[in-house]
């Protein structure tokens, strides 16, 4: 199914499987490459995907800003879901996970955070999270995948409307994470509020946002779990969709069962 309907709004995304809800809210880029990890959730659960506002071909409405106004938008699903849901967030999207959760956990049964962006956790002088915008392109997809040459696709053999669709996502996670970079200073001193039960996948290779972020990432959680994906660096539901969906759906149903 294509087409997700929040409130006002129309997102490009799909919506596919039987179980329960699980909302998953992607990253800055390569979003086409979540596919294979989406088809495996959409065993276990009824998988919502939209694209943000801005990013591929959903449109950014007026007043859209900044990563608060994801935050209300997917709150807006959220509080239409009877029984709660899973929230998944990749990157940029754990960015918009992280806020939702501050704001209100009540319709959150557990988080996933997956190589998760948002917080600044070192001084003004420290780079927590790698200035993708200062580095050359092929240094980027080094610090990003273990093996880009398998994962990076060729871009010379998009169509136009998947070229434009990718360069949508770059410009609306600029818009978005730019100032100041892929973070919310007042994030941090409310992560407390986030009581659900939450797991942190993190890809050992990640150059991104490393692992020892991840780690404090989670030490800043009431109730959370850090966990190394191996062989995989900052998308690692996309080098390693198996493994990232299993550890999902275990923390999940161990939690239900609680």
């Amino acid at each position: 199914m294509a087409g997700i309907e929040i409130g006002n709004y129309m997102l490009d995304g799909s919506i596919a499987g039987a179980g329960p809800p699980l909302l998953f809210l992607h990253g800055g880029d390569y979003v086409a490459q979540n596919a294979r990890f989406l088809d495996i959730l959409a065993r276990h659960w009824q998988v919502t995907a939209p694209r943000h506002p801005g990013f591929g071909h959903s449109r950014r409405p007026d007043g859209f800003r900044t990563v608060h106004d994801l935050a209300y938008l997917y709150l807006d699903w959220l509080d239409a879901q009877r029984d709660g849901a899973v929230v998944v967030g990749s990157s940029f999207g754990g960015w918009v996970a992280l806020e939702i959760a501050v704001r209100s956990v009540a319709k959150i049964n557990t988080l996933v955070l997956i190589d998760s962006l948002g917080v600044k956790f070192g001084g003004r002088e420290e780079r927590d999270i790698v200035d993708i915008y200062a580095l050359p392109e092929d240094e980027v997809r080094r610090l990003t995948f273990c093996d880009p040459a398998r994962f990076v696709p060729d871009y010379s053999t998009l169509s136009d409307d998947e070229a434009m669709a990718i360069a949508c996502d770059r410009q609306a996670t600029a818009l978005y994470g730019w100032r100041p970079y892929m973070h919310d200073p007042g994030l941090k001193q409310w992560l407390h509020r986030v009581r659900v039960p939450a797991l942190l996948l993190w890809g050992e290779n990640d150059g991104i946002v490393t692992p020892a972020y991840g780690e404090r990432l989670c030490g800043t959680l009431p109730n959370a779990k850090f966990r190394r994906i191996p062989q995989a660096g900052h998308y690692p539901q996309i080098e390693c969709p198996d493994a990232v969906a299993d550890a999902v759906q275990q923390f999940a149903a161990t939690e239900v069962r609680r």
